[in-house]
């Protein structure tokens, strides 16, 4: 009996030696050579599995398999691009020490009010991690520092591109009006009859001719309004709000109070507080948006060309 357990236990052993064995070559196969550094499955795995994470929850078409395989491809070539920039930043004196990452990620997370520790469990459940967020940060800021240095003094801008550019975007420089208001909303319930309507009107009529300044305004909208949306609105946009409500409040001018508005949902009264925007910015209060936008896209440019002559020079063996 001793003697058939102790076989049981060493064919079981011997099975749990190859299967980790196994993994552990697939882990550490080759899956590409640049110059003289290795990328293995295990680093190409790491960097694709918070997306194939989202692809496995989020695809529903046929080939999914498909679709991985060609992430796995397109996230192998952008790490190889990222080789191939640590490389060349090496060689130009280029650091991007780990304090500084997390200095960088650390201000990025307190922008949004979130602790490295939440942060890093969510990157858990989105099938990622922090090391791995931390490398794509590093890669980034690599990146930047690298263009900055090696490129921006290549990229020279015009006046004549800066003229050029806002004439063809004169759209994005035309400023966007808002308005900001403060309401009054009296509800009509569902399945109101004609007769019901009827009074609600006439009753939102009788506040409106109590409203003459904007205290009056501010008290009728406490005493009744519904709650949810009475008061300040902020500023809004076009589009933004009911289509009976917006042609009202944007032919108002300042401080001045409407008649009752009839919508689909209600009775409203509004008084407009403020206004912004409409007509075009001059050119020269835009000039330096324009050029630095211009510059962004430039250095793109040369980016992908210099990343692509990098690629031609380099030894690069793929093995996936």
């Amino acid at each position: 009996m001793t003697g058939k357990i102790l076989k049981t236990w060493v064919v079981l052993s011997f099975a749990v030696f190859l299967t980790t064995s196994v993994y552990a070559e697939i882990a550490d196969r080759i899956v590409a050579i640049v110059n003289d550094e290795v990328i293995t499955m295990f680093d190409l795995n790491s960097a694709l599995s918070s997306y194939r994470k989202k692809i496995e929850e989020s695809y529903r078409g046929r080939d999914k398999d498909g679709v991985i395989a060609e992430a796995k491809v397109a996230m192998l070539n952008k790490l190889i691009d990222s080789y191939l920039l640590e490389q060349e930043a090496k060689k130009a004196g280029i650091a991007v020490k780990d304090e500084e990452v997390i200095e960088t990620i650390e201000g990025l997370l307190g922008k949004r009010n979130i602790k490295r520790e939440d942060f890093a469990e969510i990157l858990i459940k989105e099938g990622s991690s922090f090391e791995v967020y931390k490398k794509e940060i590093g890669d980034q800021m690599t990146r930047m520092r690298f263009i900055r240095r090696e490129l921006r003094p290549k990229v020279t801008v015009s006046e004549d591109e800066i003229g050029e550019y806002y004439r063809k975007h004169r759209e994005d420089y035309e400023g966007r009006e808002t308005v900001r208001i403060k309401q009054i909303f009296i509800p009509i319930p569902k399945d109101c009859d004609p007769e019901m309507k009827a009074k609600l009107k006439a009753d939102t009529e009788m506040i409106r001719k109590q409203i003459n300044t904007a205290e009056s305004f501010d008290l009728a909208a406490a005493t009744y309004s519904a709650g949810s949306v009475m008061g300040d609105t902020g500023f809004i946009g076009k589009g933004m709000i009911l289509p009976a409500v917006e042609e009202v409040a944007f032919s108002l001018g300042k401080d001045e109070i409407s008649n009752v508005i009839e919508s689909s949902i209600g009775f409203h009264i509004i008084m407009v507080i403020d206004k912004r925007g409409g007509g075009l910015k001059p050119l020269e209060s835009v000039r330096e948006e324009i050029k630095e936008k211009i510059e962004g896209e430039e250095m793109d440019k040369k980016y992908e060309e210099w990343i692509g002559e990098l690629r031609k020079k380099s030894h690069i063996e793929i093995k996936l």
